[in-house]
């Protein structure tokens, strides 16, 4: 692919989100960024939230991870289900009832200052590490497109994609965020069955044969029982319903979507619908995983050192030109419809938990909290950098890890929280 076609169609792509911005944005104040005045339909929510929790780890990591553990992914996935239900029958009516702005006061009410402050600290930590990694991905990949051609350093590419993040989302905040999501999410949904197709293509083979070849290729086996391996299904199940609670039902970033919506009941319509279509569509990407190692099999490729790498190689340097422009819209899309909404909640929570925003008739403060997002925005390009300097494992392994020491304490607090006082 040419610079000047990548360009056009990451400036193209901007452009909408813009366009978007513009028009979400209109006459928004702090309320407008923090809860989109509660008007959110609850089917744009919940399509939008597939993207935000797939994000580029998922676009990326999750189709090179089935060399290394097959489909055994799904495991985890049916046990986000439950976690998914959990939300819905139990968190959600709980931040409905008190009115949240930041889930993170909830602790307040039970156990005090020194509990809220903590919860929300150990978000801020988890949310900018995790959107600083998602983030990584997607600059690494418009690296490979377009910047190392021009010979301009990755710093400046991620700073560049910050900056563009920040531009669409200092004013209209969730309300933005909402409808941008819900874009980024057709995009990449598009980009993955579009790959499937072209993959299919290349191999001569209609969709049942593709279908075939993937079940009887060394890479699609779901269930693992031995229980001595970390692929075992029970552990797997298990941590995919406690992973749920965590990083979707305590994570104000995704909360803070699901509080947009009108009432309870269209709030709980959302994540159940959200959950349901989640399962599809992780299966989906697993699929493609398949299909790229058996496609780089088949062509004599050799197979990149990092398995993060292998479908952006493909894309960029092996497929035809749509196939490359397909892959920057899904992947950019992918890692954009994590991060905005990430750098939004983290300034939220910034905002209300520590400024108190929404108390002391301090709601009109849009210049701090412009100011904060800015310090966010700076704080996640640093995470970056320093992050390329240390890592040599997948992003979505590292996501995962970081997630184990940051929300564990948080799941905790709420679970004794919940269980002093029955709610």
């Amino acid at each position: 692919m040419s610079s000047s076609l990548v360009l056009s169609v990451i400036s193209g792509y901007f452009f909408l989100l813009i366009l978007i911005s513009y028009f979400t944005s209109r006459n928004a104040d702090n309320k407008t960024f923090f809860t989109a005045n509660k008007q959110s339909p609850w089917y744009l929510v919940a399509f939008g939230m597939i993207g935000a929790s797939l994000s580029g780890v998922t676009f990326i990591s999750v189709p090179g991870w089935v060399a290394d553990s097959q489909f055994s992914y799904m495991q985890m996935v049916f046990g986000y289900l439950v976690g998914y239900l959990v939300i819905a029958g139990i968190l959600l009516p709980l931040y409905y009832r008190l009115n949240l702005t930041s889930i993170y006061s909830y602790l307040e009410t039970r156990f005090g200052f020194w509990s809220y402050k903590t919860g929300a600290i150990f978000f801020l930590i988890s949310r900018t590490i995790g959107a600083s990694f998602r983030l990584f991905l997607v600059a690494g990949v418009l690296q490979l497109a377009l910047f190392e051609e021009w010979g301009v350093p990755f710093e400046i590419t991620v700073l560049i994609t910050i900056v563009l993040i920040y531009i669409y989302t200092f004013k209209g905040g969730i309300k933005t965020i909402v409808w941008t999501d819900t874009l980024q999410t057709l995009f990449m949904l598009m980009s993955v069955v579009i790959s499937i197709s072209l993959v299919a293509g290349s191999l001569k083979l209609n969709w049942s044969d593709l279908v075939q070849t993937v079940n009887d290729s060394q890479y699609s086996q779901v269930f693992f029982w031995d229980f001595q391996s970390g692929q075992n299904f029970f552990k797997q199940f298990i941590s995919g319903a406690f992973i749920a609670i965590v990083m979707t039902g305590l994570d104000q970033d995704m909360m803070q979507k699901n509080l947009t919506c009108r009432t309870l009941k269209d709030s709980q319509k959302n994540m159940i619908w959200f959950s349901v279509v989640l399962i599809g569509v992780n299966l989906l990407f697993l699929f493609l995983g398949a299909l790229l190692y058996i496609y780089a099999e088949n062509q004599g490729i050799q197979l990149p050192a990092s398995t993060d790498d292998l479908y952006p190689l493909l894309a960029l340097k092996h497929f035809d030109v749509v196939a490359g422009v397909v892959f920057l819209l899904g992947i950019t899309a992918a890692a954009y419809s994590s991060a905005d909404s990430a750098l939004t909640a983290l300034t939220t929570s910034f905002c209300v938990d520590f400024l108190n925003f929404g108390k002391e008739g301090k709601e009109g403060q849009k210049r701090t909290r412009m100011m904060v997002h800015v310090g966010f925005s700076v704080l996640i390009f640093i995470v970056i950098v320093i992050f390329k300097a240390i890592n040599n494992s997948a992003v979505i392994s590292a996501v995962f890890t970081v997630a184990g020491y940051t929300y564990g304490p948080l799941l905790g607090l709420y679970l004794w929280t919940i269980y002093q006082t029955g709610s």
